[in-house]
C-alpha cells in the first residue's frame, strides 16, 4: 500500500527556521552560496543549535505516539545536500524524528508544498513565503531575532493567531485601512452576523482542530488564542465566523488596539502569527512570531 501523509497534519519547515544558522547566513551574505556550502560542509559534525521554531515543532511532533503518527514535519530547504546531512545530523542530535526532507540547492522551494499537502510552511525567505502565501498554503517568515518560547507548558502546544487578513480574510482589514476606526466599527457591526471569508490560516486552525479532536494518547494538549486589534463591538463578526465554521480557540483577546506583546509573554505561545509588522515586531520582543504577508486576491486551497 502506498505511504501517504494525507491524514497527517504537514508541517514543511525550512533550516533556518528549524535551526541558528544565523551565523552562516551571513557568510552566505558577504560572500557566496559557494563559501556558504564550505562552511556547512566544515561543521557536518557540529550540531547546529535549535532556532525560532524548534520549540513548535518538537511540541508538533510529540503529539506522535507510538504507531499513531498524526504530525509530520517535513524540511524543505533551499540548502544543498550536503548541507542536508548537517541538519538531519542537527535534528537527531536534538532527539527529532525528522525523516523527510527536499533540498533545492538554491531554486525556489515551495513548488513542493503541493505534492506535501501541507498545512503550514514556515520559513526566514520572504520571497519563499509570499510565493507559498500565493498559492495558497498558510506561510509565515519567521522573525529570526524573536526571544526563545517559554518553558512553562512542557505538554502543551500554544499557538496564537491575530484575526483579520490571517484567520480571515482581509475585508474588514481594507475597510479600516481606506476609511479608519469609525468605518470599519460600522462595517463590522452592520456585518456582524455575516461570516467573514477565509484568511490564508484558516486551513490551519482547521488542521490544529482535528488534531485537538483525535484524542491526547501522547499526552500532549493544544492550546489556541486568537489576538486580535478589534474591540467591541467589532467582536461579534470574530466570534460568529469561527462559529459557523464550526471551529472554537481557547482564548480570546480583544486588544482594541493595545500592544499585543505584553499580552502574548503572558500568554507564552511557541509560535505568533501577524499580518502586521508593527504587531509582529513587538510580539518578537517577549515570543517566537512570524509574519503572514497580505496579499489581495490570494486564497485558501479549497475556498
Amino acid at each position: 500500500m502506498p505511504v501517504s501523509l494525507q491524514d497527517k497534519l504537514v508541517v514543511a519547515i525550512s533550516s533556518r527556521a528549524l535551526f541558528d544558522f544565523e551565523e552562516e547566513n551571513r557568510v552566505f551574505d558577504a560572500q557566496d552560496q559557494l563559501a556558504y556550502m564550505r562552511l556547512q560542509q566544515e561543521r557536518l559534525a557540529v550540531p547546529a543549535r535549535p532556532g525560532v521554531a524548534f520549540p513548535l515543532v518538537r511540541k508538533l511532533l510529540a503529539f506522535n505516539a507510538g504507531a499513531v503518527q498524526r504530525v509530520e514535519v517535513v524540511m524543505l530547504s533551499r540548502n544543498d545536500p550536503v548541507t542536508a546531512l548537517r541538519i538531519f545530523r542537527s535534528a537527531q542530535n536534538e532527539g527529532l524524528a525528522l525523516e523527510r526532507g527536499v533540498f533545492t540547492q538554491g531554486r525556489d522551494p515551495f513548488r513542493y508544498l503541493r505534492p506535501l499537502g501541507a498545512h503550514l510552511f514556515l520559513s526566514a525567505n520572504e520571497r519563499d513565503v509570499s510565493e507559498a502565501l500565493q498559492l495558497g498554503f498558510p506561510a509565515a517568515r519567521v522573525l529570526t531575532e524573536s526571544v526563545a518560547a517559554g518553558i512553562n507548558y512542557p505538554n502543551e502546544l500554544r499557538i496564537a493567531f491575530d484575526g483579520d487578513a490571517v484567520l480571515f480574510s482581509d475585508e474588514a482589514e481594507r475597510v479600516y485601512q481606506k476609511g479608519g476606526l469609525e468605518a470599519f466599527v460600522t462595517h463590522e457591526t452592520s456585518k456582524a452576523a455575516l461570516p467573514l471569508s477565509d484568511g490564508p490560516f484558516k486551513p490551519l486552525l482547521a488542521a490544529l482542530h482535528q488534531l485537538q479532536q483525535q484524542g491526547d494518547a501522547s499526552g500532549m494538549r493544544l492550546r489556541i488564542a486568537l489576538v486580535t486589534a478589534r474591540s467591541a463591538p467589532a467582536h461579534e463578526r470574530a466570534i460568529n465566523t469561527l462559529m459557523k465554521w464550526n471551529l472554537a480557540v481557547d482564548e480570546a483577546m480583544f486588544l482594541g488596539g493595545l500592544e499585543k506583546g505584553p499580552f502574548l509573554r503572558e500568554f507564552e505561545p511557541d509560535f505568533f502569527f501577524d499580518d502586521q509588522t508593527g504587531h509582529v515586531s513587538s510580539a518578537a520582543r517577549h515570543v517566537p512570531a512570524g509574519h503572514v504577508r497580505s496579499l489581495p486576491g490570494a486564497a485558501p486551497r479549497g475556498a
